[in-house]
Formats: C-alpha cells, sequence, structure tokens
C-alpha cells in the first residue's frame, strides 16, 4: 500500500495533515533539519505528536537532514534518543556521520535517505541498503521511466516528491546560499538565491512539481511513499493539499478541474509543472510565483474550522458488550489493526421498574465524542430483568478505549546506548601536498606536470585519447566519475575505469553514494570529492568503513573545523579554485558570455559537465596562497581547482602554491575558509 507522507513544519500543520488523511508525517526537532526556518517541534511537543499520530494509525518521522560538525554531534545524538524513546518511526538523515552516529546510538530505528543525500541511480540505491538504510528519497529530477526502473530492482522502499518546491539545483550539492550569503542550505538555512533575478530573468526559478496526474501510475510502479513538501507553509496550504492527494491515493485516480484549481489556489508558481517526470525538460519548467497566495477566504476558513474541530480523522472500533446476572458487565473492544483489549464493571443489579435494552446500551456506549474513536460496530448482549446506570456504561466505554489508546500508544522496546565521540588521532605535522583538479584535458601540461602534484584529478570522460606515459614519472591521476548520471550509465562507467587503470590511471574520484558500487571492486584507490559533504569526524570514520582512500572535506567547514577534524584517513581541502555552486539537470539561460550576473553585478560562470548538465562556479576565486594557514590544519593535500583557467594560470597558480610568489587573482575571495556558515 503506498504511504502519503505529508509535513508538518508546526504543531497546527500536524493536525491539519492528519486530519486531511496523511499515512505519515515528516517533522524537525531544534536545529539539526533541513528547515530550520520552520516552526518545528520541541522534544516535548515531539512526543507529544507522536501520540497523537500514533493514536490515529500516522507513522511520524524525524528528519536529521543537514550537515553536523564535531561540536554538534553529541548534541544530535540527544535528540536522536530522544526521538527513539517517543517512539518516531524512521529518522531521515543526510550527513555520513550522522548515519554513523545513530546506528551506533539507536540502532533499532530505521533510517532513511533524505534526498539532500542525492540518490538518483541503482548503484546508489543498492549502496544504501548497503548501509542499513530502510529507504532512499530518490532525487526530484529523475523520470517515471527511471523511477520504474529503480522501483523494479531496488532492495528497500524508494520514496518520491509529488507535490511542491523545485530546487533548481540537485538536494544536496547546492553551495550557493552558503557561499554568497553564510547560510547553508545544507544546515538548514537556505536564502533561496534561485529565486532572484539575474540580469532581468529569473533563470534559476523553476515552477513547483505537481504529479497529481501520475498517483495511480507511481503507485503501481510500487513506490512505497509519495512526499509532499511544504513544512515552511502554512497549515491551510497542508491540509488543502494532502487532502487532495490522500483521495487521489484512495480512489486511484487523476484530480478534477476544481481539484486542480485548489491546488494551485494554494500555492503555485506561475502554474506546475511535471517536466522532470515526463522528460519534457526545458523554459516550460520555469516560474517566479506573482505574489501573494490567492486564498479565497471562505476556502481558508473552512479549512481551518475543519482540521480544528478534530473529528475528519478518528480510529474505527467495535464493541461486543455482554450484560448478565451475576455476572461483572463485559466490554470487549478491537480497532481494525489487531488491537483488543477486555474491560469489565460491576455486576447489573436487578430492574426494579423496567430492564435496560440491548439497543438502549448501545446507544450509551456508542457515544464516543471528545475522543479519537468512532463505534462502527457494537453488538450487545443482555439479560431480562437487569438494571445498568448510565454511568456504568459510560465508565466501561471510557476504560476501554483509554485501554484501546494505551495500546495504539504504546512505546516500542529499544535498545539506546551512549554517545561516544571518535577517538582523537595526530594528524600530519608536515605540509600538505598539493593535488590539481583539471576541467578539461588541455589543461594538462608538461609545465604542470614539472611541479609534481600529488595527483590529478579529470574528469572521467577527459581520459578519451588522453596518453598519461609522459607524465607518469611526475604524478598520478584519478579519474573524477560525474556526480550526477543515470541508472543506464553504469555498465560504460564501470567499463571505463577498467580501461584506465591500465593506460595508468591509479585513482577514482567518488563523489556519490553510488560510486562505491561502481569502483569498489575496480583495483583503484578511492578519493572522496568535495560533493560528499564530509563536514565532521564520525563521517571519516564511516567513509574508511566504506574503503575510501582520501577524504575531500567540505569547504563550508571554517579553518578551526578542518584542523580540529579526527583525520582517521588521509585529509584533502580546497585551497584554490571556483568554488562549485550548483549542479542542475536543466540547461541555464546565461548571458552571452555563458555566466549569470547577478544583482551586485557578479558574474557566476555557468560551464558544461558531463552528461550535458549545467555546474555554476562562484564568481569570485578562492585564494589562499599568500597565507600559511592552510599548511597547518593536519591535511595530507592541498586542493587546487581550475576550472576556467587557461594552460599557463594552471601552472603559474601551481607554482604559486609550491614554490611562492605569484600574484593573487583580481576577483579573490578567502571563501569560507575563514567564516564558516551557519
Amino acid at each position: 500500500m503506498t504511504e502519503l507522507l505529508a509535513p508538518a513544519g508546526s504543531k497546527e500543520a500536524l493536525v491539519a495533515a492528519v486530519q486531511n488523511g496523511a499515512d505519515a508525517v515528516y517533522l524537525g526537532v531544534d536545529e539539526f533539519n533541513a528547515r530550520r526556518g520552520a516552526r518545528n517541534f520541541s522534544p516535548e511537543e515531539l512526543r507529544y505528536a507522536v501520540a497523537y499520530c500514533h493514536l490515529r494509525g500516522v507513522r511520524v518521522y524525524l528528519t536529521l537532514n543537514t550537515l553536523v560538525n564535531d561540536r554538534e554531534l553529541h548534541a544530535l545524538a540527544s535528540t536522536a534518543r530522544v526521538a527513539s524513546e517517543a517512539g518516531v518511526d524512521a529518522i531521515l538523515v543526510q550527513d555520513w556521520g550522522v548515519v554513523d552516529t545513530l546506528r551506533r546510538v539507536v540502532p533499532d530505528v530505521p533510517l532513511h535517505a533524505s534526498t539532500q543525500m542525492t540518490v538518483h541511480t541503482l548503484s546508489g540505491v543498492r549502496e544504501a541498503a548497503r548501509l542499513g538504510l530502510s529507504r532512499v528519497v530518490l532525487a526530484r529530477e529523475l523520470s517515471g521511466a527511471e523511477i520504474a526502473e529503480l522501483c523494479r530492482e531496488s532492495p528497500i522502499e524508494l520514496e518520491v516528491f509529488v507535490h511542491g518546491a523545485l530546487c533548481m539545483c540537485y538536494s544536496g550539492q547546492c553551495a550557493m546560499s552558503a557561499v554568497i550569503g553564510q547560510r547553508s542550505g545544507n544546515r538548514g538555512l537556505c536564502a533561496q538565491p534561485c529565486r532572484l533575478p539575474y540580469g532581468e530573468k529569473y533563470p534559476l526559478s523553476l515552477k513547483d512539481n505537481c504529479l497529481a496526474d501520475y498517483i495511480p501510475e507511481l503507485s503501481e510502479l510500487g513506490v512505497a511513499c509519495l512526499k509532499l513538501e511544504g513544512r515552511m507553509k502554512r497549515p491551510e496550504y497542508v491540509a488543502a493539499v494532502t487532502g487532495i492527494y490522500a483521495r487521489l491515493l484512495r480512489e486511484h485516480r487523476g484530480p478534477t478541474d476544481e481539484e486542480r484549481a485548489q491546488l494551485a489556489a494554494a500555492f503555485s508558481r506561475d502554474g506546475f509543472t511535471d517536466g522532470y517526470y515526463t522528460g519534457r525538460k526545458g523554459p516550460e519548467m520555469f516560474g517566479v510565483r506573482p505574489g501573494a497566495a490567492r486564498w479565497p477566504e471562505e476556502w481558508f476558513a473552512q479549512l481551518r474550522a475543519d482540521y480544528e474541530r478534530g473529528d475528519l480523522r478518528t480510529v474505527p472500533v467495535r464493541f461486543a458488550a455482554k450484560i448478565a446476572a451475576d455476572e461483572p458487565i463485559t466490554l470487549i473492544a478491537a480497532d481494525g489493526d489487531g488491537n483488543m483489549v477486555t474491560t469489565t464493571g460491576a455486576p447489573p443489579e436487578p430492574a426494579r421498574t423496567r430492564s435496560i435494552t440491548e439497543e438502549e446500551a448501545e446507544q450509551r456506549l456508542r457515544k464516543t465524542g471528545g475522543t479519537a474513536f468512532r463505534v462502527t460496530e457494537c453488538i450487545v448482549r443482555a439479560g431480562e430483568d437487569l438494571s445498568v446506570s448510565a454511568a456504568s456504561l459510560n465508565a466501561l466505554r471510557r476504560d476501554a478505549l483509554s485501554a484501546l489508546e494505551e495500546k495504539r500508544t504504546a512505546l516500542p522496546e529499544r535498545r539506546v546506548f551512549a554517545y561516544s565521540a571518535p577517538e582523537s588521532i595526530d594528524s600530519p605535522a608536515e605540509p600538505p601536498r598539493c593535488t590539481v583538479s583539471l576541467m578539461r584535458a588541455e589543461q594538462l601540461t608538461p609545465e604542470l606536470a614539472e611541479l609534481r602534484p600529488a595527483m590529478v584529478s579529470l574528469p572521467i570522460g577527459a581520459f578519451a585519447g588522453l596518453d598519461l606515459e609522459p607524465y607518469l614519472d611526475r604524478t598520478r591521476f584519478c579519474a573524477v566519475l560525474p556526480r550526477i548520471y543515470r541508472s543506464r550509465d553504469e555498465q560504460d562507467l564501470r567499463a571505463q575505469l577498467s580501461a584506465l587503470r591500465y593506460h595508468g590511471v591509479s585513482a577514482v574520484g567518488i563523489g556519490n553514494l553510488g560510486h562505491f558500487g561502481l569502483a569498489r571492486d575496480s583495483g583503484l584507490e578511492l578519493w572522496g570529492q568535495l560533493s560528499l559533504n564530509v563536514f565532521n569526524s564520525a563521517s571519516l570514520s564511516l567513509l574508511k568503513e566504506q574503503g575510501l582512500a582520501v577524504a575531500a572535506v567540505s569547504f563550508e567547514l571554517r579553518r578551526e573545523q578542518v584542523r580540529d577534524l579526527q583525520k582517521c584517513l588521509p585529509c584533502e581541502a580546497i585551497v584554490y579554485g571556483r568554488l562549485p555552486l550548483m549542479i542542475t539537470e536543466n540547461r541555464i539561460e546565461t548571458d552571452k558570455d555563458g555566466t549569470l550576473t547577478d544583482r551586485r553585478s557578479e558574474r557566476f560562470p555557468v560551464l558544461s559537465v558531463e552528461g550535458g548538465r549545467c555546474e555554476v562556479e562562484n564568481a569570485k576565486t578562492l585564494y589562499l596562497a599568500d597565507h600559511d594557514d592552510w599548511k597547518h590544519l593536519g591535511l595530507t593535500y592541498a586542493l587546487l581547482r581550475f576550472t576556467t583557467e587557461t594552460p599557463a594560470e594552471c601552472a603559474a597558480i601551481l607554482r604559486a602554491y609550491t614554490e611562492g610568489g605569484g600574484e593573487a587573482p583580481a576577483d579573490m575571495t578567502r571563501g569560507l575558509f575563514y567564516r564558516g556558515v551557519e
């Protein structure tokens, strides 16, 4: 049975979702979630939320799906223990270190891979299963055909977003808000720079996703869960959208014209799009919200009144009562989920004037107003000449429903362990060796190789026709797998890795969960890329366990945070280059020079990457050659990332980092090295 999962950014939104037919809700506690701007829940409110939902047969998923630094891991573990003890049904995760921590602290709580993990291929789904995750929230950019393929082969449950906001960038890969405004989307504080104008257009603002027409199809494909976006939206929005999708799923149909109009009235950006699902990408997917939400006041008021009344979602219960002389009155109550309770009261008294009838007893037992229950069947067997007071029957009913509620909200038995920080490890004392990442084969020159970088990385496709033999005595080579690819590409990528190994390549660049499955048996060293979002010491521990030889740490970390990482495997940090801000499935409409110009006249290069996708680079170039701080952080390697540079510039900049001297670029920035992110 396909599950409908609704957002609960507040207690009111939770009630709205449950009352309007959600099978499950997802919510955040405190700051460890991707919507820190929502009202969210305190630990006390979480306990109430779980009890409220479980009583009504609704599951609760906690979002701990942000990057977490070392100092926050202990608090996150405490939040996870509270969540486990409150009875949450699963926890959504992004951070490798959070996965590692939760497996140790609350091993019995199911873990779901958040869409922030950027899982979009069969290899990624299988690796998630290998890590012990029970569900994957797929990237929003997949087509219906790709989802169908994953459903046929997946060893675990798959979840798909069917309605709500679309990010231009693949979730988990956007650093634009972090780099421009120090508000990290990976930390739950995205400032949404994609919704701003660039020039006179909005080339990064997509319409909202709407797959209402495909609900029957998705259900038939075997998608385990259909997800609605909207934890930042008002409860009335949650009520409207949840109610419509619940009907579509229950009745196995597409929306009526009226329901389409209601979805648009709730929220839309110049209408909706199904472009990713249908594979019809292009300009028609883009839109900007024209103004404030146009809520019909009467509809708004009615939605709120209905969910606040609290009787749209009740639990069906069956009663069977026996009233016999000289025996305690017995009431058996059963719900539809296999729970059954028996309660007893004092024996009935002999009737003095008139006997209680079975009809009268049934009428009294059916009065469940003010509770979460409704009686669907009530069978009463009563002897003759017996009297039972209304108070006795009321008490019996209350006791039965209270006992049934206790069963429905009973907490699972789970193991909970104390948090233990990663062990302290001595970092290398010597300065890091420089590595270089090249975007194009022509950037590899004898002049660059003469400077003996520890590793030269190139996109795997750039090695085609490239003769490495003249360089192998001076450096090593790493073939970087595309961060975004498709399941149909996996066989070819494996074949390329096998061939490159025999042509001098010694390492493979790992930047996505799915890459492990492609590269683990390649015979090449596994070098972690920036897109793995390594943010804490626990992440390093888990990635070492997965076979990583070297890990690039997140460029959202401050220098002090990089220094304090417990480096259980060699680490690399970027010290030069344009920081990658976005990778997009859609083509980006740029200025004539291939850039985006923002309101401050900053120009962001947009590059074409493997698969025909676009990568937005920072307008300014990270430059640290004139500072020695990066040499004293316990790093084994220091990465120079070359994108728009000429071959001569690549060699000159590497020389500045290895031998000193050189001139800082005019568009220089220190990045987040000294500032970090919120």
